[in-house]
């Protein structure tokens, strides 16, 4: 298994497969390669992580939840 990542300037997503058969997805938001972000709760299926971590960067791009 191998990761999909996502690039959506200056982040990126990386959508973290399970370890095992069964287990849930996380995700990872990275901006230049730092750590920002990961998935506070475990999803079951690779598109609900992805979609999920979509919608944090549309967040973190939109400026909401800054102060």
């Amino acid at each position: 298994m191998s990761e999909t990542t996502v690039n959506t300037h200056p982040y990126t997503l990386e959508i973290v497969p399970p370890k095992a058969e069964g287990a849930p997805y996380q995700w990872a938001i990275r901006k230049n390669g730092k750590l920002v972000q990961r998935s506070d709760r475990s999803l079951p299926t690779e598109a609900k992580a992805y979609g999920n971590g979509m919608e944090q960067i549309e967040k973190l791009l939109s400026g909401v939840g800054d102060r």
